[in-house]
């Protein structure tokens, strides 16, 4: 099972995103947890090539995410998904970890 769900919406984003940059066969997302923000932690998510011996990977549709074991103790039941609505537009996170979260949405208490 993988850690975090990926919507069809994100994932039609996603592989979008990397194939304009011509990176679909190489790279994958990486989403992880950081430290920082008003809340605590923060996400950041980002393409990468590079998978290492602590991270875990797996595929949503056509494309590969790739989070590490630190951050997967964080996102455990995620689910991500991609909006554009006249209000917002980008990729939205819906973590059931998150004990708070700050008023813009970025960074979340765990």
């Amino acid at each position: 099972m993988a850690i975090i769900e990926i919507s069809p919406t994100a994932q039609d984003r996603i592989k979008s995103l990397l194939d304009r940059d011509g990176k679909l066969a190489s790279h994958g997302l990486r989403l992880k947890v950081i430290g920082g923000g008003c809340s605590g932690l923060q996400y950041e998510l980002g393409f990468d090539e590079q998978v290492g011996d602590d991270d875990n990977e797996f595929r949503a549709g056509d494309v590969r995410i790739i989070v590490d074991d630190k951050s997967a103790v964080y996102l455990a039941g995620t689910v991500l998904d991609y909006v554009d609505t006249l209000q917002e537009s980008g990729f939205k996170i819906e973590n059931p970890n998150a004990k708070s979260t700050c008023g813009c949405g970025q960074s979340f208490g765990a």
